[in-house]
């Protein structure tokens, strides 16, 4: 294939420049009601508006959180495609229902990937409406909290943390670092002034994914880097295990 027809295919089949990873806290056992809502009238009218919803997911460890990620062209195209859904008629006759499921809103990070080709790579079709085959796979993000920009520290997790990650079963899928434009829509805040990292993989069920994490809690080169690997941190890196609702596009 020739450089110019293979960054074609790279552009079409990888989403998006910029991604929001949103992290909402809900109110006690209201979960299901927002999943619902969410997949009924607000997958479909926000992509219509220019954008793309990657995923949606619950959080296994977390009853009352709910994940999901959305992606855009740029920061311009994310400014007019907010505006057009939040100004529109579907938020505006769904966003009190949504609204009451939800504690906390502002748990956002925007991101764009650390290179081209280390984006999500979305090639089905999303699960139609009524759609209950809720995926098995599990789809970790593991969070890294940096106290510097990301140049050195993918450095050191491409050459050192990678194959660790890699020979107990990481099955790395996108990976994205801190955007630090302005936000463009500042109805809805994002977590500004941040460094970090975060990495998703996919396993095909939760008991892959914990078979995964204990293997790499038992192998002493991991614990061996884990000094080094604090330099670079604020913060433990934090692991999400999400579950994609049924109509995930990432599943």
């Amino acid at each position: 294939m020739a450089a110019a027809e293979l960054a074609q295919k790279l552009d079409s089949e990888l989403h998006s420049p910029i991604v929001e990873l949103r992290r909402y806290r809900l109110n006690p056992g209201r979960r299901d009601d927002l999943i619902s809502l969410f997949e009924a009238h607000f997958l479909e009218s926000q992509e219509s508006c220019g954008m793309k919803i990657i995923g949606q997911f619950r959080d296994v460890d977390d009853p009352d959180a709910f994940v999901w990620l959305r992606g855009f062209d740029d920061m311009q195209d994310r400014h007019q495609a907010l505006t057009a859904f939040y100004d529109g008629p579907v938020w505006a006759a769904h966003r009190n229902a949504a609204n009451d499921t939800m504690i906390d809103s502002d748990d956002v990070l925007l991101l764009r990937p650390v290179s081209r080709d280390a984006g999500f790579s979305l090639r089905g079709e999303r699960p139609r409406h009524g759609s209950e085959d809720c995926s098995p796979a599990i789809i970790e993000a593991a969070t890294y909290k940096l106290n510097r920009p990301a140049e050195d520290f993918m450095a050191f997790y491409d050459d050192v943390l990678s194959p660790l990650l890699r020979a107990s079963g990481n099955h790395n899928i996108a990976t994205f670092s801190s955007e630090h434009s302005p936000n463009t829509f500042t109805r809805l805040p994002v977590r500004l002034g941040e460094n970090v990292v975060v990495v998703f993989s996919r396993f095909d069920s939760v008991d892959s994914q914990s078979a995964y994490s204990d293997l790499l809690g038992d192998n002493p080169a991991w614990h061996a880097v884990q000094q080094r690997l604090a330099t670079y941190l604020t913060a433990p890196p934090i692991i999400a295990r999400l579950s994609p609702t049924a109509r995930s596009l990432l599943r």
